[in-house]
């Protein structure tokens, strides 16, 4: 991601700046609060502390800072995350967000489902949104920054780079009273000179999996890989990450078969005529019936592009790989569980000003109500809209504008305080 510039007790640094860490512990336990300097007159940020200390926008302010700004959120409507904010999604502090979920950290062996159903019921309660798998899986994405690509990524996004920051991205936020960060296992980069020493950090960081929660709930993991195959095994299926080529996840072949027909298209994508391979990445809830066997109890799959940038579809593969391919700076906007991505702009481009713009691809292969949808989408943001009709050639984009972040540089600015 590109440098952020901050003013802190009024000296300016980088977000790689090597004394930007002693100037945030400075104000740690402070009223004072360091200035992103992505507009002129800055915005107010807050400071965090995970594993070191972190520079993080304001509540509700994501929208104000510049579309080039790492700091940059657009507004709530644009993806599926603003039917959480507040019900799925809770902040408690700035180190410290809930999220409500619909599936289980233990698995309880054969619990039955409770016979039978009181006449009248003691109370009627709303329906209350809780996150699925995709939509953690989206949250986690989103906070590492990986639905987001500017030039300088270019060939940075390894799987060292994906385990550091979806681990960073899951410290502080809570699960049924667990932290995420606790209970995340995404595999190491694999290297063959050091696989035993990769083997047992995993074995170390997945050994609470071999302590149940009491006599019959078994703890449960979640494993954020890239899925390369499954064959078959007398448990079933094996399946096998990208990464993780010495301890495979077995899985029942029925629940397999069941995740075959849910995610067919998106396994087949990777075979796609498109013009950069596609990757699927796996959301899996394992738990081990053994001494280390990991099974799945819970699968989600997502597709990713060749740089990890999640995608909805195949639709979505050609303008990404043109927006990354000149050199765009862009971000994609992420379903969650939203019933349709269709009333969401395919990506927001953020490079064309103080706004971004969004990009609309009208697929071929939408049904009539998906289409309909799209076209009232991209029509009402008016003629600022592009819409790709994906029968017809990409055209052009709407042109780059050089960053005003330049203007506001930390020197011009008069600090109060």
């Amino acid at each position: 991601m590109e440098e952020q510039q901050f003013l802190i007790k009024g000296a300016p640094y980088t977000s790689r700046d090597p004394a930007l860490q002693d100037a945030l512990a400075r104000v740690y336990t402070t009223p004072e609060r360091p200035r992103c300097m992505c507009v002129r007159g800055g915005i107010e940020m807050y400071v965090a502390k995970h594993r070191r200390y972190v520079v993080k926008r304001m509540p509700n302010s994501g929208h104000v800072h510049h579309p080039t700004c790492a700091s940059y959120e657009p507004e709530l409507g644009q993806s599926g995350l603003g039917e959480l904010i507040g019900e799925s999604i809770i902040e408690h502090s700035p180190e410290s967000v809930e999220l409500r979920v619909d599936f289980a950290l233990a698995r309880v062996p054969g619990r039955a489902f409770a016979r039978g159903a009181a006449l009248e019921p003691a109370e009627i309660n709303a329906p209350r949104h809780r996150m699925s798998l995709r939509a953690v899986m989206h949250f986690l994405f989103e906070r590492a920054g990986f639905n987001r690509w500017y030039p300088a990524m270019e060939g940075k996004r390894t799987q060292g780079v994906m385990h550091k920051y979806l681990l960073e991205a899951a410290d502080g936020l809570q699960i049924k009273g667990t932290t995420l960060s606790e209970r995340l296992y995404v595999p190491e980069q694999f290297n063959e000179e050091k696989k035993s020493e990769i083997a047992e950090r995993r074995r170390r960081r997945l050994a609470f999996l071999q302590s149940p929660e009491d006599d019959v709930q078994f703890k449960m993991a979640l494993v954020l890989g890239e899925y390369r195959r499954d064959e078959a095994s007398p448990l079933g299926r094996k399946v096998w990450l990208k990464h993780m080529p010495d301890a495979p996840l077995f899985i029942d072949a029925k629940a397999w078969a069941r995740i075959e027909r849910a995610y067919g298209s998106l396994l087949d994508a990777r075979d796609a005529d498109t013009k950069t391979k596609l990757r699927v990445v796996i959301g899996a809830l394992i738990y081990a019936k053994r001494e280390h066997m990991y099974h799945i109890d819970t699968a989600s799959l997502m597709l990713i592009s060749a740089n990890w940038i999640p995608l909805e579809g195949l639709h979505e593969a050609d303008l990404i790989h043109a927006l990354t391919e000149q050199r765009r700076r862009f971000m994609k906007p992420l379903r969650y569980d939203a019933r349709s991505a269709a009333a969401f702009p395919n990506v927001l481009l953020l490079d064309t000003g103080a706004k971004p713009t969004p990009l609309h691809v009208l697929s071929a292969s939408l049904d009539a109500k998906e289409r309909a949808t799209k076209e009232r989408a991209a029509k009402a943001q008016g003629e600022a809209t592009w819409v790709w009709s994906t029968d017809k050639p990409i055209p052009p984009l709407p042109e780059a504008v050089r960053s005003n972040t330049a203007e506001a540089t930390v020197q011009a600015v008069p600090v109060s305080g």
